[in-house]
């Protein structure tokens, strides 16, 4: 039976678009006490799909079960996510955020043989249907369209099962390495900046980006060997650095006056990566490509 603070979200949809749930019969869509005879949703559910969808994302990411830190977990560059339900008896989606590409199935794999749990879009874009107590039980959803879609389990929202997730393209170049690593970089399109002419570049440090001065400028960089690379401080958006991942060069301390704080002359071959220190998680970063 289904639970009465059911919310109906969608409503005379067929399966087909909305994924699969394996292991039970129930319907993907059902009319309850909140919605009207034409299946439209009452004030109050409404009310809370609109409050669900005004809350800010990270708000909304804070606020949500886990069995391990609620942080969005990028998996554009891996296997499609396995998001798990009730993982160790609690009332939770595992992991709670994600990141995906346009075109991805995402699988939700039940876990718990007694408590009951669905999964439901709050803007109705998928539904598995009823809540129910099915271990081994699982639901599919192909997301297409880019997006931030949040959903929740519809008996154990209000205390917190709650997920996301993110739909997102990647710039792309002929480097992968370079790709991934500047996926979250605001300022990388995919295009490589050609100076394998120019014995000397300059890269611009706090360059608008990354919502705000956090940017490199240009991201990614192709020079020859021998090239000389000069980091220039705009002066904005606070303390930057230069960090290395495969490599010990870089400034000792972040800085922030305006000027060249730090040089490199490049010799060998490859793909350096580096990144601000204060700033690489929100996509202060950075690629030289020597060949």
């Amino acid at each position: 039976m289904v639970p009465t603070n059911r919310r109906t979200l969608l409503r005379g949809l067929a399966v087909t678009g909305l994924g699969g749930l394996v292991g039970y019969t129930g319907s993907t869509a059902a009319s309850d006490s909140d919605s009207d005879a034409k299946g439209t949703p009452s004030n109050e559910t409404a009310e809370q799909m609109t409050e669900n969808q005004n809350e800010s994302l990270d708000a909304w990411r804070r606020s949500a079960n886990d069995s391990y830190a609620v942080r969005l977990r990028d998996y554009r560059f891996d296997d499609p996510p396995t998001v798990y339900l009730g993982t160790w008896g609690t009332n939770s989606f595992s992991p709670a955020a994600v990141k995906v590409l346009p075109g991805t199935t995402v699988t939700w794999k039940w876990t718990d043989e007694e408590t009951a749990y669905n999964v439901v879009a709050t803007d109705g874009t998928f539904d598995s249907g009823k809540p129910v107590a099915n271990k081994g039980s699982t639901f599919q959803y192909t997301f297409e369209e880019e997006g931030n879609y949040r959903y929740v389990s519809e008996p154990h929202a209000e205390i917190g099962m709650k997920g996301l997730v993110v739909v997102e393209s990647i710039a792309r170049s002929e480097y992968p390495k370079v790709d991934k690593w500047l996926a979250d970089t605001s300022n990388y399109d995919g295009s490589v900046l050609d100076r394998t002419t120019s014995s000397s570049v300059d890269v611009t440090v706090g360059a608008r980006g990354n919502a705000s001065d956090l940017a490199f400028d240009p991201a990614a960089i192709k020079i020859s060997p021998g090239t000389t690379i000069n980091w220039i401080w705009s002066g904005k958006g606070g303390m930057h650095s230069i960090r290395f991942k495969e490599e010990d060069f870089g400034t000792d301390a972040p800085k922030s006056d305006p000027g060249k704080h730090f040089e490199h002359t490049f010799t060998e071959t490859g793909i350096y990566r580096y990144e601000c220190g204060p700033h690489t998680a929100l996509g202060g970063r950075g690629a030289i490509i020597v060949e």
